[in-house]
């Protein structure tokens, strides 16, 4: 019986951190995302400071979003990942617009999964 509640207490802590890591990385793959959007919209309309701004936060963004993932699956996270790679793939083409049009997609995506993560 004392190894049976030990074992259940186990598996209840092992998975509320995956769910904490999940519920901290996903909240931060959208404000990444947001602020890689803010930065390439300023990048597309002359501002070439924005640029490296832009980039940083699209890797940052694809880190926790990744992180969320592993945590715990969702469609949605899954299809924001894909968006984030390809703004990623954009930035060493060094095509700030196509970056942010992916941007945008991944947050779309990454915004639903954490409405759907809220039920």
């Amino acid at each position: 019986m004392k190894n049976t509640m030990i074992a259940v207490s186990m598996a209840w802590l092992l998975n509320s951190g995956l769910v904490f890591a999940e519920s901290v990385h996903l909240p931060q793959a959208i404000e990444h995302t947001k602020a890689a959007v803010a930065h390439g919209e300023a990048s597309n309309h002359g501002g070439v400071e924005h640029v490296p701004l832009l980039v940083s936060n699209i890797n940052t963004a694809l880190e926790h979003a990744k992180a969320s993932e592993k945590a715990e699956a969702n469609p949605h996270t899954a299809e924001g990942i894909v968006h984030l790679e390809a703004a990623v793939s954009a930035t060493k083409q060094n095509d700030a617009k196509e970056t942010t049009l992916h941007a945008k997609e991944a947050l779309k995506h990454l915004e639903m999964a954490q409405s759907t993560q809220a039920k």
